[in-house]
């Protein structure tokens, strides 16, 4: 059985891989002086998805769907740190069923549900209990990758490997994460912190070989490595934390694209009497950031040297796999958790459902020689982040439970060929209730939510909840005549009808089946009309009306009472 590399970077935008500057806009075309040739050559030799949607455009929400196969209002961990409950099942579970083992190499941003734990008696110290606490994973490296620390401590109280493996090295201090490879050197000779964004310029003070991703780039091959000789088909899900901020690089990265900042996809008619929710972000401290020719001028290059850095570490491991002979028997997956806005929609971050953050870059090499004809192609199939459990599930040779995985199987278009059906739209959700955002609107929790439906020509955002107007509208977008996504069409009378046909699409997705888990289709087929035969006999007047067999018990001579 073959081997699945499934590689995912943080925050890594769509049109920000050389490979998709020749897509319809909303992708960058020729703006960009980045180039990818190493996931670019990945692409050739494999199909890349140019409309792949995350189910959540969050950290947090949008992994565990990638890892469960399930909407994030289905699984229920919708935000960061929000637990992953216990009764779960993920792609580690699904594929040890079959033989393959599952590996994480990098982050999840899981939160383990400490009490349903707890409840069960499962100990995080056991097997079970340890893949229960790490989302279905065994643990070569994890390390999520954000070791903030401030006056109550730091961010994530875990052990980071990361932080252990520069110590060794001579990089001294508590939290050399951020002193040496999230901070630079100013000309004063002080820490230029890369907390801060004007010091995105700077070089990370720290050799590159040693920085996040060429470390964990070397810990993917170890994990690799380790494999030879032993027969078992394993899954490794490297996951990597760039480009995801703080946005700094080390040298030769740093400066590689200083002055070549591309404009941003902005227009003013955005900011005219906006959807209240959006006009919140926008007025984030985030946004407000973004909105800054400063800030953008020193980011942007940033970005893309630390993109550039992450290519350039593909072409290692590529390499290695070529040299290894594992190119030859591992599926190859290359995605993101979200995007990032860099200012365009005058947004940072992520959190919305423009293409900047919702859509996510997807190329993935199948190694069989049933996949040559679909090579170097590309699909516009509406994908969503799901689609990749139910993927692994088929390719290590068992049949997806459509119970479970609420994705589909992305192997027919590997294999280039049309499924007899697909779906209709996308959706994402996002839980903002624990946000600023939510805060300033008055929300309640169960309020504070979106939901993003599209079909390809029209995408359509709901938002829960209301104001001193009224329930909130819908936002909507013409994708065919307005693809940067500028004009909200929301409250037009002349778009009434689309708006109605796009929340029946909502609707009749609300109402899919999502938590009847335990039980296959294929039990219920087998239940139905077998109760006679294991003596549930109900609505029969007498015996004539059932076979003979299902009524001997309950005729012939009564019984005796004891005396």
């Amino acid at each position: 059985m073959p081997n699945i590399l499934f590689i995912m970077f943080d925050q890594l935008r769509f049109d920000y891989l050389s490979c998709a500057f020749d897509d319809e806009p909303p992708a960058r075309h020729t703006d960009l002086p980045l180039t990818t040739p190493n996931i670019d050559a990945l692409a050739t030799k494999g199909v890349r998805f140019r409309n792949a949607y995350v189910q959540s455009p969050v950290c947090g929400a949008s992994r565990m769907s990638f890892y469960t196969g399930r909407y994030s209002s289905s699984h229920g961990a919708q935000w960061n740190n929000y637990p992953l409950k216990v009764g779960e099942q993920t792609i580690g579970d699904h594929l040890r069923k079959l033989g393959m083992s599952s590996w994480l190499v990098g982050k999840t941003h899981m939160k383990a549900d400490a009490e349903g734990m707890e409840r069960l008696g499962l100990s995080p110290d056991s097997t079970i209990g340890a893949r229960v606490a790490e989302c279905g994973f065994d643990i070569w490296a994890r390390d999520d990758g954000l070791w903030a620390q401030g006056p109550d401590g730091f961010y994530d109280s875990r052990r980071s490997p990361y932080n252990e493996y520069l110590k060794t090295k001579g990089y001294e201090g508590e939290n050399p994460w951020h002193d040496f490879a999230n901070a630079g050197v100013g000309e004063d000779g002080d820490m230029a912190s890369g907390w801060f964004m004007k010091s995105a310029g700077e070089a990370a003070n720290i050799d590159e070989q040693d920085s996040e991703t060429p470390w964990l780039t070397r810990e993917v091959m170890a994990f690799i490595d380790s494999r030879e000789g032993n027969d078992e088909p394993w899954l490794c899900h490297a996951s990597y934390i760039k480009p995801h901020w703080p946005y700094i690089v080390p040298a030769p990265y740093h400066d590689m694209y200083a002055g070549q900042v591309p404009p941003p996809v902005r227009d003013d008619a955005e900011r005219d009497d906006p959807h209240p929710v959006y006009a919140q972000f926008m007025a984030n401290r985030i946004g407000q950031a973004f909105q800054r020719d400063e800030v953008r001028e020193a980011v942007l290059p940033a970005y893309m040297g630390l993109i550039k850095q992450c290519d350039d570490q593909m072409g290692v491991l590529f390499d290695h796999l070529e040299k290894t002979g594992r190119m030859d028997d591992t599926m190859i997956v290359i995605t993101a958790d979200h995007g990032d806005y860099l200012g365009d929609h005058w947004l940072g971050e992520k959190d919305l459902f423009h293409a900047q953050s919702v859509k996510v870059p997807l190329i993935i090499y199948n190694p069989s020689a049933a996949a040559d004809n679909a090579r170097s192609t590309t699909c516009d199939a509406l994908v969503e982040s799901i689609d990749l459990a139910a993927t692994f599930v088929e390719f290590a040779g068992g049949e997806v439970p459509d119970h479970i995985i609420e994705g589909r199987s992305l192997m027919p278009f590997l294999h280039g060929r049309e499924p007899d059906t697909w779906r209709e739209i996308a959706v994402s959700e996002y839980d903002y209730s624990a946000t600023d955002m939510a805060e300033k609107l008055g929300l309640a929790p169960r309020d504070a939510r979106l939901f993003m439906v599209c079909d390809g020509r029209w995408k359509l955002m709901h938002a829960e909840g209301g104001d001193e107007n009224g329930p909130f509208p819908p936002m909507l977008f013409d994708l065919k005549n307005d693809p940067e996504e500028f004009h909200d069409l929301g409250r037009s009378v002349d778009h009434a009808e689309v708006i109605v046909t796009m929340y029946e699409h909502l609707a009749k997705w609300s109402r899919r089946m999502s938590q009847r888990t335990t039980v296959s289709e294929d039990d219920i087929f087998a239940r139905r009309g077998g109760s006679d035969s294991v003596g549930i006999l109900i609505g029969v007047y007498d015996e004539s009306e059932v076979a003979a067999e299902n009524a001997a018990r309950y005729t012939g001579p009564a019984p005796k009472r004891p005396s």
